[in-house]
């Protein structure tokens, strides 16, 4: 598979543990490095700022996608394109419109909303999206949440062809491997 762009979603918070911190660094840097281009939500907060700011200092292509509702004052400088919307849904539509594949690193409500918008819509009968989706499962983050697909499977909610729909590995680079030979 060839990558132009990847969609990152994670966090406008910093979480106090570097391991977090250093895992979206991580992402950046082999994002820029490998010459993908890097879609994200364009804000200069949490790990959204070090992942955009990795890749950029590796040679990458960073666009942001920022909505109109939030102030203009949390857009980073320095991207290599911006694109604004009206809205966080508009965002959303936009980010998946852009990318080759979607990746969440460890996050909160706004990240677990945009992996989870994204995974609905592949799920669809008619959907055309054919972008991997991933998480980045530093420390274990996602582990929870794998288990509980699993237990969906298992009582009946989450069907065999959806049950592997999510991809996930614990390096950056493993992960890209993954999406690579998805």
């Amino acid at each position: 598979m060839h990558l132009k762009n990847i969609a990152i979603y994670c966090g406008a918070s910093m979480p106090p543990s570097k391991v977090f911190q250093d895992a979206a660094v991580q992402m950046g840097t082999l994002i820029g490095k490998a010459g993908i281009g890097l879609v994200f939500g364009g804000s200069a907060c949490g790990t959204m700022k070090l992942v955009a700011g990795a890749a950029l200092a590796n040679g990458g292509r960073v666009t942001g996608v920022f909505p109109d509702d939030l102030p203009r004052d949390f857009l980073m400088s320095g991207l290599t394109s911006v694109i604004f919307t009206h809205t966080l849904a508009e965002r959303k539509a936009r980010m998946i419109a852009e990318s080759d594949a979607l990746i969440a690193l460890p996050g909160s409500y706004g990240t677990w909303d945009e992996l989870f918008d994204a995974l609905g819509l592949k799920k669809l009968p008619d959907s055309k999206m054919q972008q991997p989706i991933a998480v980045l499962n530093t420390e274990g983050y996602y582990d929870h949440l794998l288990a509980f697909i699993e237990h969906s499977f298992q009582v009946g909610f989450t069907g065999e062809k959806h049950r592997r729909l999510l991809l996930s590995a614990n390096t950056p680079e493993a992960l890209l491997e993954k999406i690579l030979n998805s």
